[in-house]
């Protein structure tokens, strides 16, 4: 008899090894082994009113996102929830993690003996989607909230497999199916799969959104100043993506992409929809989103090189301000900035990248107000190989000179005013399943036809070189166009 004991004693610590006190859960953490998932403290009294809430991650993370300098496990203790947590793979497509999902949602269900309300972080809301309407979870699950979801997917992606910072992706092995599957033309694929499935509707959704990037050189700085040529952000997610067209928004605040995810920050805001009457607001808050428009801020340059490098750029008159920001693999690297007089020159501060699409990147940067007009200079060394992305960010009334328009199979890239000239350098590169198959493939003409080489998302780095009047101006502009296997595209 006591070997049987024993034997019940050790199976239940084997599919509930995290089983703990709240506030510690998460000291001796779990294993982050994809598919097992873990049940939190259970509070001294539980109301029949009140669902079970699984709480699901994001992009290059793991269940203790949601203890680990987070107090999000412990505010849903103090509150009454039963919780639950799960590890799924953090650098898998949305069609993996879902599938994985699926099968463990239903395993709460049993568990709990009723439906759990899921709480998502990031991609987590991808996954949970796809769980819910392509692997059939549905059933076991009251309702959604998404916390900055990317649900029409990241520019940041977008730009981590571009021409210029596709390869510095891939020396700091931020290229993985997940950032694949999140860039906008491949997300455009599945939105279209997803919101035309029969089983879309049958489980409500709430979204949440973020605007807040942090101070200069924190780590959602720099994803915030590339992304605000896209509309408000969070660091990592705009806030037109954070949104679905048929779930109820239920705010939009000062968080950036990890802050919105913490217990003191949101918990209060979605509580009341963790029960089972939620209040009667669904459908309220619904807002319709808005087509993207992207202004033309950016210039990027990128590449490798050892001992002595200089890029060059150009700061056109009335520009209000403009951010230079070096991304590279190298801390150490000396850089200088000079203006177009060669009389001042300025230091660049150092920050570590920890947004997820440049993970362990160093940035190099600084911020000029009222800069000169004219062709500026950076001059890098370092003593060994270096891979770096330079990206500046313009305020400036060019930025809105330019516009890309995609129809059917034909790309064009035009000036929006007479007074403008521009000059343009395509350069695509074509990928199937994560792997690059073609790259560097150029077009010279500012229209031109996407080459048909198959299923798979063809990456577009747009460079502009433009004159008004005697005033120059170059920017860089990125798109993502998905091809299925019959020949359709999709983009944003």
């Amino acid at each position: 008899m006591f070997k049987k004991i024993w034997m019940m004693i050790l199976a239940l610590v084997l599919l509930f090894p995290s089983w703990g006190l709240a506030g510690d859960f998460g000291k001796d953490d779990p294993s982050g082994v994809p598919g097992q998932w873990y049940v939190g403290t259970t509070p001294s009294y539980v109301a029949p009113s009140k669902h079970p809430v699984l709480f699901v991650h994001g992009l290059n993370s793991s269940s203790n996102t949601w203890w680990n300098e987070n107090n999000m496990y412990d505010t849903a203790y103090q509150n009454g929830y039963e919780t639950a947590f799960i590890d799924l793979y953090p650098t898998k497509t949305m069609w993996d993690n879902g599938a994985l999902l699926a099968g463990k949602i239903r395993d709460m269900y049993n568990y709990f003996g009723e439906k759990v309300v899921i709480v998502a972080h990031s991609k987590g809301g991808i996954d949970t989607q796809s769980a819910l309407v392509h692997y059939g979870a549905y059933p076991y699950v009251a309702r959604v909230i998404t916390l900055s979801s990317p649900h029409h997917g990241s520019e940041l992606a977008d730009l981590a497999y571009s021409s210029w910072a596709g390869w510095l992706a891939g020396i700091l092995g931020s290229k993985s199916d997940a950032t694949y599957s999140l860039q906008t033309g491949y997300i455009s694929y599945f939105r279209e799969q997803t919101d035309s499935h029969g089983n879309v509707g049958r489980v409500p959704f709430y979204t949440f959104a973020g605007t807040k990037w942090g101070s200069f050189g924190s780590s959602f700085y720099w994803g915030g100043l590339y992304l605000s040529s896209y509309g408000s952000n969070d660091g990592a997610v705009t806030v037109n993506s954070s949104r679905l067209p048929y779930a109820a928004h239920l705010g939009t605040s000062s968080w950036n992409h990890s802050t919105i995810k913490e217990g003191s920050s949101t918990f209060n805001l979605f509580k009341s929809y963790l029960n089972e009457s939620a209040p009667s607001s669904f459908g309220a808050g619904i807002q319709s989103i808005d087509s993207e428009v992207q202004t033309a801020s950016t210039y990027i340059r990128g590449g490798a090189y050892k001992g002595n490098k200089q890029e060059t750029f150009y700061v056109e008159e009335g520009t209000e301000e403009v951010t230079i920001d070096w991304i590279s693999n190298h801390k150490n690297t000396s850089l200088t900035l000079e203006d177009p007089d060669g009389k001042d020159t300025y230091t660049l501060k150092t920050t570590t990248d920890e947004n997820g699409f440049f993970d362990d990147a160093f940035h190099h940067s600084v911020s000029i107000a009222i800069p000169k007009s004219g062709k500026w200079k950076l001059h890098a060394n370092t003593s060994e190989e270096e891979h770096y992305l330079m990206n500046i960010t313009y305020d400036s009334e060019m930025n809105d000179s330019v516009n890309v328009h995609i129809s059917s199979d034909t790309i064009k890239v035009k000036e929006k005013s007479s007074k403008v000239k521009l000059k343009t350098d395509i350069t695509i590169d074509y990928y199937k399943n994560g792997k690059l198959k073609k790259g560097k493939i150029k077009f010279k003409d500012s229209t031109f036809k996407l080459p048909k080489l198959g299923e798979g998302v063809y990456n577009l780095t747009i460079d502009v070189d433009g004159e008004k009047g005697s005033d120059k101006f170059k920017r860089t502009m990125v798109k993502s166009i998905y091809v299925d296997d019959e020949g359709k595209m999709y983009f944003q």
